[in-house]
């Protein structure tokens, strides 16, 4: 009996061998013949990072936004360079024409004939020129007659009223203690009115009429603007005076230099008012 038990477990392990080796291989997803291998549930996909496409673009990954570029502001364009700032030009007026002038009668009536000019350089009405010798000598009352302590004569106070009542004006008298800025102060007042200026001359003894200028810059744009000429009237032309010079010629036009050897500041002796020493004008006041 007991060799029979180890000849039994042999046989038996052949016939499993051989029952095995005849059983069609199944897989493990396969059902056996007639049956059918129910469906496995699916399964999600691992996420995987964006994989390049052919053309080797890098794709966003699902459920992403791909960022929009920001664009670039264009910076703006630098303001314009400031104009550069005028320059001064050569500039002229003058109101004088043929037969404005008018000679005085008398020594002494020299501001009289100066307001006779004064009506005739800014006359242009056609209504005939001021030159009478009798209409001087009513003038010259008229202004004596409006001045005080001036030697029983006429003096600027009483110029610069005539002018204002016989319709020329108005006109007021000003002294101004920089020669420079007396220049500057009648060229721009000649501008402004298109009246002329007059002038007291010889330390306040003689009256002159200022007609015009020549300048370096208009009045009108350049407050420093330099006085380069002017053009003057001297009613005592053509005698002068043995201690002040010769009178000019009408309508001379004469550098600052010139004129200041006979327009002087006016001595306070010579007649008395609240004005202080200076260089005076009897001055056309705008707006009139």
């Amino acid at each position: 009996m007991t060799g029979a038990r180890p000849r039994l477990l042999a046989w038996l392990v052949a016939l499993a061998t051989c029952l095995g080796a005849c059983a069609p291989a199944v897989g493990v997803n396969e059902a056996p013949a007639g049956q059918t291998v129910p469906a496995s549930p699916a399964q999600p996909a691992p996420a995987s990072p964006a994989q390049p496409s052919a053309t080797g673009i890098a794709l966003a990954p699902q459920g992403t936004t791909a960022p929009v570029p920001t664009a670039t502001p264009t910076p703006a364009p630098p303001p314009p360079a400031p104009a550069p700032p005028p320059v001064p030009q050569p500039y002229a007026f003058n109101l004088y024409q043929e037969g404005d002038f008018v000679p005085q009668y008398t020594f002494d009536w020299c501001v009289a004939a100066s307001i006779q000019m004064a009506h005739n350089l800014v006359d242009d009405t056609g209504g005939g020129t001021w030159a009478d010798s009798a209409q001087q000598g009513e003038l010259w009352e008229m202004a004596r007659a409006r001045s005080s302590n001036s030697f029983n004569g006429a003096n600027p106070l009483g110029w610069a009223q005539v002018l204002t009542e016989v319709g020329i004006g108005p006109y007021k008298v000003v002294s101004i203690a920089d020669y420079g800025s007396a220049l500057q102060t009648a060229a721009r007042a000649i501008a402004d009115t298109g009246r002329p200026v007059g002038l007291v001359m010889w330390s306040g003894r003689h009256a002159w009429v200022m007609s015009g200028f020549e300048s370096i810059g208009d009045p009108a744009q350049f407050p420093e603007f330099s006085v380069t000429g002017v053009h003057v009237q001297d009613p005592l032309y053509p005698h002068g005076s043995g201690q002040w010079g010769p009178s000019p010629e009408p309508n001379s036009l004469l550098t600052p230099e010139q004129l200041a050897t006979q327009f002087v500041v006016r001595e306070p002796r010579r007649w008395s008012s609240e004005l202080p020493a200076g260089y005076l004008l009897v001055l056309p006041v705008a707006g009139a």
